[in-house]
């Protein structure tokens, strides 16, 4: 997010303000916001740190609300895996347009909607290679240009499935750029190794498909 000592940092869909307060320890001050009242909840039990950087506020990403918090007073602002919930994105990149400063920096990560989709199906086959049998992780995928919108288990024995609304890149990056934004910066990281589990389609095993894709976007047209 090219953060700077003193710059005003917008985390929509704060969650349990992991990001919020890693932007407060690098010197911004954060405003955070969030349609869940409980993860608003966790966050501020949490923020033992950097409180007076931090403010919380329950809040959904329509205009009419963040467009309250006032036009061009940010200079970076971050939705970390929140995009692919919501049923159409057009009126947050809108939102976004006015309320950043002029070069201000926008971060998204999302579920790769190449890979990590509701119609992904993911295998797991034994291979012959220099007379080694091995396992190789693979992913299928399907309905991608048109997108696609389903329910999903975000975390094994959750007790409820939650949508995601799947886009193609093109349309997601597109409509960003539409309202002046342009690309600075892409990364694909893969899932950590560390992480693997006995479950052989855990991500951590799929080391050459990335599960998770995060963009960079600059304001520069105003």
């Amino acid at each position: 997010m090219g953060l700077r000592e003193g710059d005003l940092a917008l985390d929509i869909a704060c969650g349990s303000g992991l990001l919020s307060r890693r932007m407060a320890q690098l010197g911004a001050q954060v405003v955070a916001i969030d349609a869940s009242k409980v993860f608003l909840e966790r966050a501020k039990a949490r923020t033992v740190e950097y409180e007076d950087r931090i403010q919380y506020a329950l809040m959904d990403a329509t205009p009419r609300s963040v467009l309250s918090l006032g036009e061009r007073q940010f200079d970076a602002a971050v939705c970390n895996n929140a995009l692919m919930d919501m049923p159409t994105i057009r009126p947050l990149a809108d939102s976004l347009s006015r309320l950043l400063k002029p070069n201000g920096r926008f971060v998204f990560s999302v579920t790769h909607s190449c890979f990590n989709a509701v119609s992904t199906q993911k295998t797991v086959e034994q291979v012959e290679r220099d007379g080694q049998l091995h396992r190789k992780h693979s992913a299928k995928m399907s309905d991608y240009i048109n997108g696609a919108t389903g329910t999903r288990i975000g975390i094994e024995g959750q007790p409820r499935l939650h949508y995601n609304f799947d886009l193609p890149l093109s349309q997601t990056l597109n409509t960003f750029f539409d309202v002046g934004f342009v690309l600075d910066g892409i990364a694909e990281p893969v899932a950590d190794q560390e992480d693997a589990t006995s479950n052989p389609f855990s991500w951590a095993n799929y080391t050459e498909i990335p599960s998770q894709l995060t963009a960079r976007l600059r304001l520069v047209n105003v």
